[in-house]
């Protein structure tokens, strides 16, 4: 049932045709151009190149076909059977000839530097190739040199010299249908035909989102990095992978002077070649003044204030002193074990991180877990996808996906729900709107009509908090007009009839005054669902951060079951993962209720195998989560629960837990406070010692994407200063601690670590050795064997549950803990933006996203701007019942009236100074979507 095709069947046939005088094999439907290179002949070629449509305008590839009158363009004409093709005629030689002259003596006299195997070349891939074809430019030719247009310096990222420009439009093609941008065009005619941005405006004052796909494409260097402008030279090229979302696009660093100077999306599984704005010019933040070279100190007698934490890169001298690693090192763990010996193991607690390594995940839970003695470990899941991991183990048995992203090429609908992908997922969102331009339907379901409400074929704006409303009432449809796949719930789900009878009352025409999407459209969508061929869901934290945010995912769950829309391609259930690492980090048992691989602490066979597996006595009880350890930290000194120490590695929750001030006063509460850091977060300015760790391109690891790739990120340039690798520090604290750990090898024992959490989680990862992954870079889990190549999709013929079924389990309407009143009269919602991540930490360190976002906003819709009479730009003050920040108002028509929308990346104006900690009682996450504002015009 719902078994996907075969790689055989999916091979397209081959034929037979003439390549230069010799027989040779194509596939149907392959170009010349790259049937020749196949069988080792390179022709010339400027306007195309993998992945972008062949567009034959340069006809630099030119080939002769027998029987033909004219030229053929290698590159658009497909093979066809006895096809009879001469690439190295005199003919079709002198025509390439005569393109690549003629196109070099429009070059300016001083070129835009790139390199080669062969060396410094002045243009680029047309000086190569000129090279390659022995072209130099007849003085005749060169006199004749067009009018160079003006350089366009105004973006901040990209520079702008159309003197280079050659019109292959693979900028236009790399804008318009690889990323669906649609900012690049082509104007005029003739000689007056250019390169134009929106409406021939300068780049910098485009709609350009700074994917920087462009440059990537341009073959001459007339759209080039700021950073790269000039020689293109570099020490050194390395290989790894993007450390800001989920995706996990594969890219490679360009090192000079043992600096990052540039970064180039590579053709991996997750982003053939694509990057965003933050991937592709982000990475100098690991450069910045502000980095943690050195380990600190808190000075003696210097109190800490949870309520005055000093702005980011202020002085620290006054507050901490400089230590050795030995002295900072005794004193981290030492306070640590005192405590841990004092008071007991709960009076610890760790707090790992989703920026780092699955290697440094897994010796950081195991450290919590066998050196400090209890399960208090968690990490930044816990405030994005925990319910979402919550209602997928209980109904489907696995936290993960059922589909990669880009299995949305194979779908007929997607439901895009609770998620802002063109800005949380840039690279996942053009997958998206690829399919959208391929025909399929995008149905947008969100309190905001975002950026890819302009690909969806249908938008469902429901009102804030009545995801369940909504969804109920589309598997209430999708019953009640018979189109349940009943073989597919017959076989493979349970309570099926209790979820019927549950949703019985959720009519669309009952659910339509609740959720503010009328009853037809409901229906409509509900039908389209359910009747594509395939069809698939991904959400983001729109769904899952809300106190019913296990109800919304059993929704989910549920939609998908009753249409049998799982298991195939182009179908099932995807949330999509927010930071590099959040599917590793979990996966590798960085959560307080579960070991590795999302064995239950409290089972008591998993915990028998991991005290075998350790060698040593293990917490039988599941750990507090990040939200209640804040409270334990708040504690009387009579709860023998009270937490005392804490361990923090590359987090910031004094920026990212909800109710802030309650979060940064526990903080500084606690009678030892360790971070593990590259900067001086909001975190570190509370801690007792500071560890300077390394950042992600200073590190070699894996990580695990939202696709379930685990994938090889490799070290490019070292940590500055007296700053060390992670997984050094963390070993060294565990040593500390007393624990005997022996990692050898290359990188502080990676390669050891990993092979010890392979055989952890070997029902996953078993067969992904560390040699394979540095031979293939990327392997799907499952993999349970060496010759395995992964399962992209899960769920084919059972799922791993107990019984093998899909459980529904039914949802009831639940309010948000705080609603509107008089005093508090709209919603806030919080969320990221394209240019910034998380806390900020890292993108507002990074030159060219601060230039392009340096400021905090407030989005909310022009009514709501005219009603409290502030225009764009002018500064409001948002309350809640926790705190307030006071930041610039910005227009958004996609905002609906009575919300405001605040990113939280900001640390002047913390978004979570507002939210309510109110948890989700199954996935413990807090309810960062929801709180009820007052705005008003700042004083």
């Amino acid at each position: 049932m719902n078994r996907a095709l075969s790689p055989e069947q999916l091979m397209p046939a081959k034929l037979s045709f003439e390549l230069d005088g010799r027989e040779v094999e194509a596939f149907e439907g392959e170009s010349i151009f790259d049937a020749a290179k196949r069988h080792g002949i390179k022709l010339p070629h400027l306007c195309h190149s993998d992945p972008l449509r062949p567009d034959g305008n340069c006809r630099a590839c030119v080939v002769e076909v027998a029987g033909e009158r004219a030229l053929a363009a290698s590159c658009c004409r497909s093979v066809t059977p006895g096809l009879k093709v001469l690439t190295d005629s005199l003919r079709a030689k002198k025509s390439r000839q005569m393109v690549l002259e003629l196109l070099l003596s429009d070059m300016p006299d001083q070129g835009h530097q790139w390199a080669d195997d062969q060396g410094l070349q002045p243009h680029g891939e047309l000086s190569d190739w000129a090279g390659r074809e022995a072209v130099s430019v007849r003085p005749a030719l060169q006199a004749l040199r067009r009018e160079q247009p003006a350089p366009d310096v105004s973006h901040p990222a990209m520079a702008v010299n159309l003197d280079a420009c050659i019109q292959c439009r693979r900028c236009v093609r790399a804008c318009r249908e690889e990323q669906v941008n649609g900012v690049i065009g082509f104007a005029g005619r003739g000689g007056h035909a250019e390169i134009v941005f929106d409406l021939g405006d300068p780049m910098g004052a485009s709609s350009c989102v700074a994917c920087g796909e462009c440059v990537q494409a341009c073959p001459t260097g007339a759209l080039s990095p700021k950073s790269l402008v000039g020689s293109q030279v570099v020490d050194r090229s390395v290989d790894s992978v993007c450390p800001f979302c989920g995706v996990g696009c594969q890219l490679t660093y360009k090192v000079r002077d043992d600096k990052i100077v540039a970064v180039e999306g590579r053709d991996g599984p997750a982003n053939h070649g694509r990057l965003c704005v933050k991937g592709r010019f982000g990475f100098d933040y690991v450069h910045h003044a502000g980095r943690l070279t050195f380990p600190l100190v808190r000075r003696e007698g210097v109190a800490k204030h949870g309520d005055a934490v000093p702005p980011r890169d202020a002085d620290w001298r006054d507050t901490f002193r400089e230590a050795s690693w030995d002295e900072a090192l005794a004193l981290a763990a030492g306070k640590l074990k005192a405590l841990r010996d004092r008071h007991g193991p709960k009076s610890l607690a760790g707090f790992g991180s989703a920026k780092g390594t699955n290697e440094e995940a897994y010796l950081f839970q195991k450290l919590v877990r066998t050196g400090f003695g209890s399960n208090n470990v968690d990490h930044c899941t816990r405030l994005c996808h925990a319910s979402s991991v919550a209602a997928l183990l209980e109904g489907v048995g696995s936290g993960a996906v059922s589909n990669p992203v880009n299995d949305v090429a194979h779908a007929e609908l997607i439901l895009v729900i609770g998620s802002n992908p063109t800005v949380n997922h840039p690279v996942a969102a053009t997958w998206m709107k690829n399919a959208a331009q391929s025909g399929t339907r995008i149905v947008l379901a969100d309190p905001r009509i975002t950026d890819i409400g302009q690909q969806a074929w249908r938008t469902l704006p429901f009102r804030p908090d009545t995801d369940v409303a909504l969804l109920n009432a589309m598997i209430h449809t999708v019953i009640d007009e018979g189109l349940v796949n009943q073989d597919f719930i017959a076989q493979r789900t349970s309570h099926y009839e209790e979820l019927a009878q549950s949703v019985a009352r959720f009519s669309p025409e009952a659910m339509a005054p609740v959720c503010g999407i009328p009853a037809q459209t409901i229906r409509e969508v509900a039908r389209a669902f359910a009747t594509a061929k395939a069809a698939m869901i991904l959400w983001g934290m729109g769904v899952s951060q809300h106190v019913h945010g296990t109800d919304n995912v059993r929704c989910l769950i549920a939609l998908c079951a009753i249409t049998g829309q799982i298991g195939k391609p182009g179908s099932g259930l995807h949330p999509l993962r927010g930071q590099n690492n959040v599917q590793g980090a979990s996966d590798a048992g960085l959560i307080p209720m579960m070991f590795p691989n999302y064995q239950r602490v409290d089972n008591a066979s998993a915990h028998a195998w991991f005290e075998d597996f350790w060698g040593t006595p293990l917490d039988r009880s599941p750990g507090y989560t990040v939200v209640e350890l804040m409270d334990k930290a708040l504690a009387d000194e009579s709860d023998p629960h009270k937490l005392r120490g804490l361990y923090i590695m590359g987090e910031n929750p004094a920026m990212s837990d909800p109710n802030l001030n309650h979060t940064r006063h526990a903080l500084a509460s606690l009678e030892h406070l360790v971070v593990q850091d590259i900067f001086m977060t909001e975190t570190a300015w509370l801690a007792d010692v500071i560890l300077p760790a390394s950042a992600w391109p200073e590190k070699t690891g894996t990580v695990s994407n939202t696709d379930r790739m685990v994938q090889l990120g490799r070290q490019a340039i070292d940590p500055p200063g007296d700053a060390r690798a992670d997984l050094w520090i963390i070993q060294q604290m565990a040593q500390r601690m007393g624990l005997q750990w022996n990692y050898e090898g290359k990188y502080h024992g990676v390669a050891a670590v990993y092979d010890e959490m392979r055989q952890a989680m070997h029902a996953a990862i078993g067969g992904i050795r560390w040699e394979r992954l540095e031979r293939e870079g990327s392997v799907t889990y499952p993999c349970l064997a060496d010759d395995d190549p992964g399962q992209p999709i899960v769920f084919i013929d059972r799922f791993p549950t107990q019984d093998g079924r899909l459980r529904l389990v039914p949802t009831e309407l639940v309010s948000a803990d705080e609603t509107p009143d008089a005093d508090y009269p709209m919603v806030l919602i919080t969320g990221r933006q394209l240019e910034h991540w998380h806390t900020g930490s890292m993108t507002r360190r990074a030159t060219v996203l601060d230039a392009l976002e340096p400021e905090a906003t407030a989005s909310l819709a022009a009514a709501d701007l005219a009603r409290l009479g502030v225009q764009p730009g002018e500064r409001i003050t948002v309350r809640s019942r926790r705190g307030e920040v006071t930041l610039r108002a910005r227009q958004d028509d996609g905002t609906a009236d009575g919300c405001v929308f605040i990113p939280f990346a900001y640390a002047e104006a913390a978004a979570n100074l507002l939210t309510n900690a109110a948890l989700d009682p199954f996935g413990k996450i807090p309810e960062f979507k929801y709180c009820a504002v007052s705005v008003q015009k700042a004083g």
